[in-house]
């Protein structure tokens, strides 16, 4: 007996082999047949879905779940366009603080929407004796008062207290680590919101590192947020290379450098699992941080490496040749360069043809560079909701010859590249249906085209969502497509993205989620 049948709707597989179905059969989590093979089975529950749409659940293959957690509970300045009224916002999270000495932390900082960076006078104006620290929208920076400054070395780079990259993360390491239990209500928060915009599985990009880590035993929240139900989805945990150790281990595994007891990508269950060691080139493009091989427009620098190019590709080959999938984070032109150049070296000393190594972002990528991503068999796992909410600006700093190249689409896909869809959510949106549309479209939200030749059809766009993003996250056996003995997670959806206007998908209902064959706040059948 089935434990569900779905019925009366219709599947959008993402199979070949069977791309249209109009029942589905479900027991104890697993997808059991299409059609025919199981429209006669008795089934313990009968769905009738009405006509909707439904598609394999989205897979994020690039989120920060326990960063989104916490901007949800946290003060934010995002949208606030005057200085003034910046510092007033500021003035009334101290205000609620009232603990002089201790930290005020507020989110959505944003130089770009003040035109300039706030600096440390104005905010010791408001600070009334708190240690006060603005994150960017980024997660690239930060600005902080004088009273964090004075906490720092006193040659540590930063503009009137705008701290980018390492600078940032001395700022972050002055900070007590989260507990586990905050940690763990941060990220159920984040799942929550996950889960109801149809996405039913991530990858969390990033976790014990100083850019983006928020504890040294941060991987234990995530168990603790499953231990206590608060993981409704399926998580996969990228982990930053700066937790990677010098190791004795035997000269036959050629293993330099590697995490305790030589724990790797594949590591774990259904749930929660390791996946790629995170390697940082470079920044963002809205700090300006991306590393660029010629100035930003109407700039005099072209952004930064987070170290010395070796130091980088010492990582990527140790990361590598201790069997890890990486995810390389290379936003700027000459930052790919650096992972390529890297990668090449990699394969080189050890052919790993089967690693499935990633670009994080490729933000800006050459003509020149396309066909050494594909020859590398890299993904490129770009976020288009960037250019959908901040295109106008990065297309400003990029100029109109490099314009055409960000966070491409249709580039990749003729190179024979595997095009992955994610969010880098809470940076921006993290919906899959508003990213889907600005990838058949290329329209921002002013309605600028942003690199239309880029543009890829719907259909493909759900590709980068489901079955590419599953092949990114080496979940390709288990998710990605509705196809018998994979698991039953899948969004229904109140219309077929391939049928309405492009410019109404992002607007679709997202009617239900359900993640081990069980509909979303429901209990097992």
């Amino acid at each position: 007996m089935l434990c569900t049948r779905l019925t009366n709707a219709r599947f959008l597989t993402m199979d070949p082999d069977h791309p249209v179905a109009h029942e589905l059969g479900i027991w104890r989590g697993r997808i059991v047949g299409l059609d025919d093979a199981v429209a006669a089975l008795p089934a313990r529950e009968v769905v009738d879905l009405q006509g909707a749409t439904v598609l394999p659940g989205f897979i994020d293959a690039h989120v920060h779940l326990a960063w989104t957690g916490f901007t949800q509970s946290t003060p934010s300045i995002a949208g606030l366009t005057r200085v003034d009224d910046v510092l007033a916002a500021v003035a009334r999270a101290v205000a609620r603080k009232n603990t002089p000495g201790a930290w005020v932390s507020i989110v959505g900082y944003d130089q770009r929407a003040l035109g300039r960076h706030l600096t440390a006078a104005e905010l010791d104006r408001v600070a009334a004796g708190h240690k006060l620290y603005l994150l960017h929208e980024s997660g690239h920076g930060c600005v902080v008062n004088t009273a964090v400054l004075d906490l720092l070395p006193a040659d540590l780079p930063h503009e009137n207290g705008f701290l980018a990259e390492a600078a940032m993360g001395a700022a972050r390491a002055l900070r007590l680590p989260h507990s586990q239990e905050d940690l763990a209500e941060a990220i159920g928060r984040a799942a929550r919101t996950c889960l109801a915009e149809g996405i039913t599985a991530c990858a969390e990009a990033g976790i014990g590192g100083t850019l983006f880590g928020h504890s040294p035993v941060e991987l234990g929240a995530y168990q603790l947020a499953r231990e206590k139900g608060l993981l409704p989805l399926r998580v996969q945990l990228m982990v930053s290379s700066d937790r990677l150790r010098p190791v004795a281990a035997h000269e036959a595994d050629g293993i330099p450098r590697a995490l305790d007891l030589g724990l790797r990508t594949g590591f774990g269950g259904d749930w929660l699992s390791v996946g790629a060691l995170k390697v940082f080139t470079d920044g963002g493009m809205m700090a300006r941080t991306a590393a660029l091989s010629a100035p930003y427009e109407g700039l005099d620098h072209a952004g930064q490496l987070q170290d010395d190019p070796e130091v980088l590709t010492r990582t990527i080959v140790d990361g590598h040749l201790a069997g890890w999938q990486l995810a390389v984070h290379a936003i700027g032109d000459r930052a790919a360069d650096v992972a390529l150049d890297a990668l090449e070296r990699a394969q080189r000393l050890r052919p790993r043809p089967g690693a499935r190594h990633r670009i994080e972002h490729a933000g800006l990528i050459r003509p020149d560079q396309l066909p050494r991503f594909a020859r590398l068999g890299l993904s490129a796992v770009v976020q288009p909701n960037f250019l959908r909410y901040f295109g106008d600006d990065y297309a400003a700093i990029m100029g109109p010859e490099r314009a055409p190249w960000m966070y491409r689409g249709r580039g990749f896909l003729d190179h024979g590249i595997n095009l992955v869809g994610s969010s880098d959510r809470p940076v921006t949106d993290g919906s899959p249906l508003r990213a889907v549309q600005f990838m058949a479209e290329r329209t921002s939200v002013s309605g600028s085209l942003i690199g239309p030749d880029e543009a890829v059809t719907v259909e493909e766009a759900l590709h980068a969502y489901t079955v590419a993003a599953a092949h990114a996250c080496n979940w390709d056996a288990e998710a990605g497509s509705l196809t018998p003995g994979k698991r039953a997670d899948l969004v229904v959806l109140g219309d077929d993205p391939r049928r309405v206007e492009v410019s109404r998908i992002g607007d679709i209902e997202v009617v239900a989620t359900y993640v081990d064959g069980r509909e979303s706040g429901k209990p097992a059948a």
